[in-house]
């Protein structure tokens, strides 16, 4: 999965699963908002209302503030929700004394 992290005109942070860009518009599906809480993030679904038979959103790049990667810990939240439910541990180094 393509998932990257939006900024939105509105303010609000969304991580979703890029399905096709083109010059003016940007199609996602699968969007989480993200909700600053005081020791941690919390996720609310972007469009709760949204078509199961076709979740796609086409959102034109003109709402789009800026587009960023998503760090690791937060995407791994993010594909329990609606990836493969596979977690990847991340590297431990071996310290020998």
């Amino acid at each position: 999965m393509n998932v990257k992290l939006f900024r939105i005109v509105t303010g609000e942070e969304v991580i979703a699963e890029v399905v096709e860009e083109n010059a003016s518009t940007v199609t996602v599906r699968n969007g989480l908002v993200v909700i600053p809480q005081p020791q941690n993030i919390g996720f609310a679904p972007w469009s709760s209302v949204v078509s199961r038979e076709t979740p796609e959103l086409e959102v034109s790049r003109t709402h789009i503030v800026y587009v960023g990667e998503v760090e690791h810990s937060i995407r791994e939240k993010y594909d329990s929700i609606y990836g493969s439910k596979l977690v990847t541990p991340e590297p431990k180094s071996l310290i020998l004394s």
